[in-house]
């Protein structure tokens, strides 16, 4: 519908000398500076978090793989760990294997009762690699797991032969 005197491209909004009818508006044909400083300002955040963590973390081979004991805990040839008893009430005896069950544990324990009968371990105060191909009794705290039968945070360990 045509009003006499108003051109309808410029009533819709439409800059002067468009077409009638024209429904496009034109963009920039790049982004801003502004679009782009903000780009690269937030992939300079993300590194520097990527960065900072993996600095934290304590990479291996900058503060070494060894894991220390936790404070309290005794270490010896045959024996590491906490003698609490009222928080490492479980325990469990096997030949220790390193590997855990699909990112449950990181060792876990053969007791000749088949691998449904493994005991799956993780430990927050001793380092378990030392004590790996020998047969030891542990005792911990057992703890939720999704695959594992039975999953333990070993608090204590004691090589039997």
């Amino acid at each position: 519908m045509d009003i006499p005197g108003v051109n309808m491209s410029q009533a819709q909004g439409a800059p002067a000398g468009t077409p009638k009818g024209t429904v496009l508006k034109s963009f920039p044909k790049g982004p801003s500076k502004a679009t782009l400083m903000m780009v690269v300002g937030a992939a300079a955040v993300v590194l520097a978090g990527v960065t900072t963590g993996w600095l934290i973390s304590g990479r291996p081979g900058i503060s070494g793989s060894a894991k220390e004991a936790a404070p309290g805990a005794t270490t010896s040839a045959t024996e590491a760990g906490i003698a609490d008893e009222a928080t490492f009430r479980d325990s469990a005896e096997g030949l220790l294997v390193e590997g855990g069950i699909e990112g449950e544990g990181t060792h876990h324990l053969d007791r000749d009762l088949g691998e449904e009968k493994y005991v799956y371990l993780t430990s927050t105060v001793i380092d378990l690699e030392s004590f790996v191909g020998k047969k030891i009794q542990v005792w911990g705290e057992t703890i939720s797991a999704r695959k594992a039968g039975w999953l333990m945070d070993v608090g204590k360990v004691k090589v039997i032969d």
